[in-house]
């Protein structure tokens, strides 16, 4: 199994507005990026298992080449800044992403 915090350099979560998160994944090493993409690793039923989210709350699942990146925007369970919400910059989400692991 593969740790993808061995292999990113980054990983992230942040706003993406108020009703939106995005998580940001960007690898240290293009070939990792691009097994890591074109094992179609993450996809929007991956995301959504892990975060205990329904499939259709994920936006979208892009691969971004020139960054050695991938990025995911779900919609947010709570909007930023609304009554109960724990989160409101959203820079605090990508936590089940550190232990996340996959093989190709």
């Amino acid at each position: 199994m593969i740790r993808l915090f061995d292999q990113a350099e980054v990983i992230r979560s942040k706003n993406s507005g108020p009703y939106e998160l995005t998580f940001d994944i960007i690898f240290k090493e293009a070939e990792h990026f691009k097994a890591f993409a074109a094992a179609n690793v993450m996809t929007p039923a991956v995301f959504a298992k892990l975060y205990n989210i329904p499939e259709s709350d994920v936006l979208s699942v892009i691969a971004f080449p020139p960054a050695k990146a991938v990025k995911i925007t779900i919609i947010r369970p709570m909007a930023s800044g609304a009554l109960g919400e724990k989160d409101i910059y959203g820079a605090q989400q990508h936590g089940l992403l550190l232990n996340f692991e996959y093989s190709l």
